[in-house]
């Protein structure tokens, strides 16, 4: 638990609600903005990814993602359902999908990059460029300890 003071008062935060105050924030961010294409901050990684590795396999894509089978469904679904992603059998292995952006999905691009842009100068605004590298390495360091316990289960 960390002490931290507010406007005289001192107040003891959690890691685990500062943390999850702050991804509803960036959600709320996300989906304000992607409201007008029909796409949630939910689909955003998936479309951020795919920009980088069209065609992945989906069990691929989710193990980029750090999300569960049933979760990369649900978004690929939405995706595909709004026509930005298609699904295709892999070649490879005929029951696996692998997943292509559309043109309608290669065509948001821009505005998908500029709004990951622009969450990450938000967010990081103010911070040197020493913080800003601190405190992705802190969060990256806390994923790793966290996530170590759990594979070990």
């Amino acid at each position: 638990m960390h002490h931290r003071k507010i406007g005289g008062k001192t107040h003891n935060e959690s890691i685990g609600r500062l943390i999850s105050h702050l991804h509803r924030h960036i959600h709320m961010y996300i989906d304000r903005r992607l409201e007008r294409y029909g796409i949630g901050s939910g689909q955003f990684p998936f479309l951020m990814r795919l920009y980088r590795n069209d065609g992945v396999n989906q069990e691929t894509l989710a193990r980029f993602l750090d999300v569960d089978k049933a979760t990369s469904a649900r978004a690929i679904k939405k995706l595909e359902d709004a026509g930005y992603v298609r699904r295709e059998r892999d070649a490879e292995d005929s029951r696996a999908y692998r997943i292509f952006l559309t043109e309608k999905g290669k065509s948001v691009k821009p505005a998908i990059k500029n709004i990951s842009r622009e969450l990450r100068e938000v967010a990081l605004s103010g911070f040197t460029g020493k913080e800003k590298d601190l405190i992705i390495l802190l969060l990256e360091r806390m994923i790793r300890n966290i996530s170590s316990t759990e594979e070990g289960k």
